[in-house]
């Protein structure tokens, strides 16, 4: 899909996910609640940027899903009984299927992250890797009220 208005960016991979997952199908519905540990591989060229990382308890850590259906704009999440716009939910088909996920740090060992919580499937591109800030990334007065959403959410 294009328009006037698209731009053509270039993203490369700085790595990839192992998480054991061998298709979408087999990946958790959400990551929150995955506490599977996954490795984080950052390629050598990279590692320098994780000095001071183990400060950290927590990343964000953004993905590509390289196996999502780029032309969907609608989808109808699992506990959902109508089809939502993709920009109101987490569905991974999407026009950029850039994923997101907030993961516990286990280890870091030279250029491998030990983590808990991705929900990807295993070889996935890694596009980048930023600290989770509480003070910053919590927003404790954020909210979304639509009618599936705490089922989804709580994976029910």
């Amino acid at each position: 899909m294009t328009s006037m208005s698209s731009s053509l960016f270039s993203l490369y991979s700085i790595g990839q996910i192992r998480t054991g997952f061998k298709s979408p199908e087999d990946c958790p519905r959400n990551s929150r609640f995955n506490e599977k540990e996954s490795l984080i591989e950052l390629d050598v060229a990279y590692e320098k940027a994780l000095k001071g990382l183990s400060a950290a308890s927590h990343l964000v850590v953004l993905y590509w899903l390289d196996q999502a259906n780029r032309s969907v704009l609608q989808s109808r999440p699992p506990h959902a009984d109508k089809s939502y716009g993709v920009f109101a939910i987490r569905s991974p088909h999407r026009p950029n299927p850039i994923a997101i996920s907030s993961v516990k740090i286990l280890g870091i060992e030279g250029n491998l992250i030990r983590v808990s919580g991705l929900d990807c499937t295993d070889g996935t591109p890694l596009l980048d890797l930023k600290p989770y800030v509480p003070q910053i990334d919590c927003i404790e007065e954020a909210k979304l009220d639509l009618d599936w959403s705490e089922q989804h959410i709580a994976g029910a």
